[in-house]
């Protein structure tokens, strides 16, 4: 059995972005932080006799970036969410998976196998899906959290408090759903007014961040956090007193994916991991540990039993819509760019 490995993304691009090829036996994945149980990738290490090379990012946008800067030709797969396979597929980043490629492929649950981010899922598989919200401390305030006021005009109880992802997609579509205004809008008053109410909120924000989005509230440093259901139902497990919002204004629903890189120096491995995650109890174990929900079908009997009424995954009936980011068209996305770099700065 080889050895499965964990760096950090700036690491992977200094060591293997210069050139380097991977050696045969390996697989290198470019993954999302804190996804995906060790355990998993030992047992398709000791499987298959491959060494597993995992790096990891905390936003589709630092994926993106990374692999441009010299990431490509240095992994395998990658896990981007919904409209990230869109945008690669259109930067020609991905390779194409042929039929009869992937033998588990008829595993993929209806709803998921024809996406219209990946027509007839040719770049790549479902991994997990879930949605994005914010979670509210109970020991600090006990009033409406279904509103995303409490991000963006909160009351005074939480203003400072509040940790905000640090993901462009994600904040700039819930700050939409607030505004009522559509996502990629072509309007620049509207573009405007979306760049003034984000940076009249931002003097209520006490930081951005992903990585740590779930011990944050652990710890009680924030009364608020912006997070992901299955990050949040982690927390919560661990002690948080929060509950998970479902806004009246609506909240982001996402697919995250296995894709094929193109020029994938380690290609024959790579579609051996993507036919092991479309296993029902491998995908399964990364259900129990991430507290998401796979997009396999048969994987209902190796679930932990309470996933089923996990208040994070079962939005009330009065809950607003869920939505998916979606690509804006270039010209709209570079103004996009420059409201989420001015509100970093």
């Amino acid at each position: 059995m080889k050895r499965a490995l964990t760096t950090t993304a700036a690491a992977a691009v200094l060591s293997l972005g210069a050139g380097a090829v991977a050696a045969e036996g390996d697989l290198v994945i470019y993954h999302w932080f804190e996804y995906i149980p060790q355990e998993l990738l030992d047992k398709f290490s000791e499987e298959y006799d491959v060494n597993v090379v995992m790096d990891t990012y905390d936003s589709n946008e630092s994926l993106l970036a990374a692999l441009k800067a010299g990431g490509m030709g240095t992994y395998d797969v990658a896990v981007p969410g919904d409209y990230m396979v869109e945008i690669m597929t259109n930067e020609g980043m991905l390779d194409v998976i042929a039929d009869g490629e992937l033998k588990n492929k008829g595993n993929i649950s209806e709803e998921w196998a024809d996406p219209s981010f990946d027509p007839g899922r040719k770049h790549s598989i479902p991994y997990q899906w879930g949605s994005t919200s914010f979670a509210v401390s109970r020991d600090v305030y006990d009033g409406d959290i279904n509103t995303t006021a409490i991000l963006f005009d909160p009351p005074e109880e939480l203003s400072g408090q509040i940790n905000m992802l640090d993901t462009q997609g994600e904040v700039l579509t819930m700050a939409a759903l607030h505004m009522g205004i559509p996502q990629c809008t072509t309007d620049r008053d509207q573009l405007k007014a979306l760049n003034q109410m984000v940076q009249a909120a931002k003097p209520h924000w006490a930081s951005f961040n992903s990585d740590t989005a779930k011990e944050v509230l652990v710890s009680g440093d924030v009364a608020v956090g912006q997070i992901w259901d299955g990050f949040a139902a982690r927390a919560r497990a661990e002690g948080a007193n929060i509950e998970y919002a479902f806004p009246k204004e609506g909240y982001v629903v996402w697919m995250d994916n296995v894709v094929l890189l193109k020029d994938a120096p380690n290609r024959e491995n790579a579609l051996l991991f993507m036919d092991f995650l479309l296993e029902p109890e491998n995908i399964a174990a990364v259900t129990n540990y991430a507290r998401y929900v796979a997009g396999v079908d048969g994987v209902e009997d190796f679930l932990d039993p309470e996933l089923k009424t996990q208040p994070e995954a079962n939005p009330p009936a009065d809950a607003g819509p869920g939505v998916f980011v979606q690509a804006c068209p270039q010209e709209i996305q570079e103004v996009y760019d420059q409201i989420w770099t001015n509100l970093k700065k």
